[in-house]
């Protein structure tokens, strides 16, 4: 009585109080995983960004992210082909370019060495195809001084180690035209030599890298345009996965293979979730708990311990390096135990009011609990397109040639092993980022039909 009393002269407030405290709690535990959760995200996003994904993974004050470098950038690709988002060399184009070195008050300038080396835009599968070269075309004129200043603070870099030092600086600018006609030209690299003690601390563009222990600045495009400066690995992408044969990206048709493959997935499982689920949760006949039994004992066991055996019977039927190997490899049993989980809650008097009518058990399927089932079907759509988009083993064996049948993670493979053992990270990484865009389409279009359904209310009335 006493503690019926006692809870009786607590105040709503506090209950109140403890509930917002809870909710807190809650909501912070939550922004605390999505926050590491979207940190790796944009850690991965940031050094897709940069010339080289390797260094320094944590530092976010680079190049590509710097406004002045935007800014230049937009600038040089008006100067190279009137084009300021993807920049390029065409004829008739004069890029004027500058940048300023310092040394200590004890030493002299020496005039910078300015080339246009002959580089290939990329490697592997790209380069085998490039025949033209900005050193081709471009003419370099002698670099004139035009800003000195006596005292400058920099900083020289020896090793890992960085050292301050006071001096004065000196501002060369440059112009590199195109002689005569020829075609556009995607890229200008450019070396810039100096002695070792003369440090560069400002130019049109940030270097892409430096060479021979800082004595080379090295550009790998200083005509790039504000998109292919900044998504440079992204424009990669598109432009270095070509074909050998046609000279054609890749890209676009390793995405349009995915996509087809995991819409036939999608809806050939959708289609054996939905009629298996419906028959095991709804229909008595003799065998059903063998066959659920059966189904969860599948789900234990690994694709890699049959796919020899399916390997061979593909080969048999000819479906070798045809998208039908890879379609009709279909693992759907957790998504028949969805679809039957979720019929089993529906109520008895559904069913039955439907078999009154007249229903036939496909139309009771059809009309009566496909639409309640949205949920359900939500799941194992976006479940179905993102394993059939993401699935890489199986059509890694079955699709080997030629390139352009490849599914979008095979490609992306391809990719890696065209750059060697170490790998172009930042072209990798920016494949990767590229391969998630229809994932999170899917999971947009269908997420709103995860809530509760009313399939208690269906019977009232």
């Amino acid at each position: 009585m006493r503690q019926s009393n006692k809870l009786s002269s607590i105040p709503e407030s506090y209950y109140k109080r403890r509930r917002w405290a809870k909710a807190a709690w809650v909501y912070s535990a939550l922004l605390l995983i999505a926050t590491i959760t979207l940190g790796t995200f944009l850690i991965a996003f940031m050094a897709s960004l940069k010339d080289n994904a390797l260094s320094e993974p944590t530092n976010f004050n680079f190049a590509q992210v710097r406004p002045s470098n935007w800014v230049s950038s937009m600038q040089l690709g008006l100067g190279g082909n009137q084009a300021p988002f993807f920049g390029g060399f065409s004829p008739g184009a004069e890029l004027t370019f500058s940048v300023t070195y310092a040394v200590t008050n004890d030493q002299t300038f020496s005039i910078p060495v300015i080339k246009i080396p002959r580089r290939r835009p990329g490697t592997g599968m790209a380069a085998t195809l490039t025949t033209d070269f900005a050193a081709d075309y471009a003419l370099v004129s002698e670099p004139k001084i035009i800003e000195r200043n006596d005292n400058v603070s920099y900083i020289f870099k020896r090793g890992i180690k960085n050292e301050s030092k006071q001096g004065k600086s000196v501002t060369w600018q440059f112009s590199i035209r195109y002689l005569g006609d020829g075609p556009v030209i995607d890229t200008v690299p450019l070396d810039i030599t100096t002695p070792r003690e003369q440090v560069l601390i400002n130019s049109s563009l940030d270097p892409s890298r430096f060479e021979r222990r800082g004595r080379v600045a090295s550009w790998v495009n200083v005509s790039p345009g504000v998109i292919g400066y900044v998504f440079r690995s992204y424009v990669r992408v598109w432009n270095e996965s070509v074909s050998l044969e046609t000279g054609k990206s890749m890209f676009l048709s390793w995405t349009y293979n995915s996509f087809i493959i995991a819409l036939a997935k999608v809806l050939l499982t959708v289609f054996i979730a939905c009629s298996a689920g419906y028959a095991l949760a709804r229909m008595n006949f003799s065998g059903v708990r063998s066959i659920f039994l059966l189904m969860i004992f599948s789900m234990t066991i690994p694709g890699q311990v049959t796919f020899i055996s399916n390997y061979e019977i593909f080969n048999k039927l000819g479906l070798l390096n045809t998208p039908w190997a890879v379609i009709t490899m279909l693992v759907a049993s957790g998504q028949v135990l969805i679809m039957k989980q979720f019929f089993e809650k529906f109520p008895k008097e559904l069913e039955e009011a439907a078999l009154v009518d007249g229903a036939s058990p496909i139309a009771i399927l059809w009309h009566v609990f496909l639409p309640l089932a949205k949920p359900a079907l939500a799941s194992i759509i976006i479940l179905g397109f993102q394993g059939a988009w993401n699935d890489f083993f199986w059509p890694m064996v079955v699709l080997t040639s030629p390139a352009d049948i490849y599914t979008l993670p095979v490609g992306l493979l391809s990719l890696r092993n065209a750059y060697g053992v170490a790998g172009d990270w930042s072209l990798i990484l920016a494949g990767s980022f590229l391969t998630t865009i229809p994932v999170l389409i899917v999971f947009i279009i269908f997420q709103k039909h995860f809530t509760g359904n009313n399939i208690g209310t269906a019977v009232k009335g």
